[in-house]
């Protein structure tokens, strides 16, 4: 086909498709599906979520089971929200004897109602550098929180956090406001230090939680003995909040809004791929099984019965569960009973086809069995084949889902099934995390009807029979 040719008829088939609502809403989610796809790296919040998902410690200074954000709109209470303080005011002052004294201070903003529930800080640290982090709050008074000293380390990261390291200043901090009687009853194992720090101090404040809104400044101060071997970089803060991110966290601190865009590009790889090479190894099998005829054509439907006869998702549950396979091991297999979609419709319309006059001129002129096939029929009859390859790609999406949803998935991948997964050996249903069991659930519907969409649209527009269904 020549390239004026294609360009007229693409436009013929834009002018048709146009006119169909919900092909054009399906036509808009894939795009944005794909722009998401291309622009992850820049537009994924944790940019490791695909190579770390099940790495503990990569998300460790999150808060478990945290709902989203955005939920602070409508609760009375609000909590606070996980923030990340980065670029710090940093002061180098020389001290006496030599060495320099960096002063870092993180500026945060507290106006929930509730305390966060950590407060961290990290740094990668260079040689012997002595770490304390003090706490200067909005009504004056300030806190030591904890003092961090690791000796000979070679560029290695350290993490403080306040409420392992905070508890006996805390509680040096609470006894200024409280009597001995309520003291005796008391010790800095039974506090929570983050509280405290967020907390109007009186005579209350070791009992009842009462919000002290304001600036607050989190300074630490590294003492650098050796400035030629020793250094401090890469300081920020992690205030550790109950609230956290667009979609909240799941129960091992992990960002759910990060897993379902890292999931996007495998729904969209398993479902076209499944769906693309189906369709072309169907259409190929339909044309050669009506070309031949004959013996050829009844062995051909007999292993074509046989196939489309077989159930795909206990035969994909058995092997999944002997094999422990691959995500590309997993789409083999559902090709290996997805090519029969097509192969009916594309058998009985090649058997149409090959008794047109041109055929048998291609004959008469010497062409070969591939040629006639490869040039002549399958050009032909693959433009008819879109709407089934668009139809097929939302099962593709939900046996893959499924597989992984009982476990039997690649685990080497984050996929939206295995983020169902998670929840339910999580008891995610039974804790109310919600945020954690419905987005993947409604991407996989969305992504579905996206796909259904389109092949309909196609459908009528390549099959005009059906246009006034």
């Amino acid at each position: 086909m020549k390239i004026k040719d294609f360009s007229r008829a693409l436009a013929e088939f834009w002018t048709e498709f146009r006119k169909s609502a919900s092909g054009l809403i399906g036509l808009g989610i894939l795009v944005v599906s794909l722009l998401v796809v291309i622009f992850e790296p820049i537009i994924l919040p944790w940019r490791d979520a695909n190579t770390k998902w099940r790495n503990i410690d990569y998300w460790i200074d999150n808060s478990a089971g945290a709902p989203p954000a955005w939920t602070n709109l409508f609760a009375k209470e609000k909590k606070a929200v996980t923030t990340r303080l980065e670029s710090p005011g940093r002061v180098e002052s020389d001290m006496e004897g030599g060495g320099k004294l960096v002063t870092l201070t993180f500026p945060y903003s507290f106006t929930a109602d509730r305390a966060p529930l950590d407060l961290i800080f990290r740094a990668t640290i260079n040689g012997d550098v002595p770490v304390t982090v003090n706490v200067d709050r909005p009504d004056g008074t300030s806190i030591e929180l904890a003092s961090h000293f690791e000796q000979g380390l070679s560029n290695q990261g350290i993490r403080v956090t306040v409420n392992n390291e905070a508890k006996d200043s805390t509680f040096a901090f609470v006894k200024q406001f409280l009597s001995d009687e309520t003291l005796s009853s008391m010790s800095s194992g039974t506090l929570e230090p983050a509280n405290i720090v967020f907390s109007r101090a009186d005579a209350a404040m070791a009992g009842k939680f009462a919000a002290l809104k304001g600036d607050y400044k989190l300074v630490v101060k590294a003492m650098v003995f050796d400035t030629a071997n020793s250094s401090i970089a890469d300081p920020f803060f992690v205030v550790s909040g109950s609230a956290s991110g667009i979609l909240g966290t799941d129960d091992m601190k992990r960002d759910v809004f990060s897993g379902l865009l890292a999931g996007l590009k495998w729904a969209l790889l398993i479902g076209i791929m499944t769906s693309a090479i189906s369709v072309i190894v169907g259409v190929l099998y339909g044309i050669t099984s009506a070309y031949f005829g004959g013996v050829v054509d009844s062995v051909m439907q007999f292993i074509y019965q046989v196939v489309s006869s077989m159930p795909l998702l206990p035969v994909l549950i058995v092997v999944s569960a002997i094999f422990k396979p691959s995500i590309w091991f997993i789409v083999m297999v559902m090709v290996l009973f997805f090519w029969t979609g097509s192969v009916m419709t594309v058998r009985s319309m090649a058997l149409q086809l090959k008794e047109e006059t041109y055929i048998e001129a291609a004959k008469a002129l010497g062409s070969n069995n591939r040629r006639i096939i490869f040039r002549h029929m399958l050009p032909i009859l693959i433009p008819y084949s879109f709407a089934s390859m668009a139809l097929s790609v939302p099962s593709a999406i939900v046996y893959e889902s499924t597989v992984s949803l009982l476990g039997l998935g690649d685990a080497t991948i984050v996929t939206w099934g295995q983020i169902l997964h998670d929840a339910m050996a999580g008891g995610a249903v039974l804790n109310g995390v919600w945020w954690w069991i419905i987005p993947p659930g409604l991407l996989i519907a969305v992504m579905g009807m996206t796909f259904a969409f389109l092949g309909f649209a196609m459908d009528k527009i390549l099959h005009p029979k059906l246009q006034t269904r």
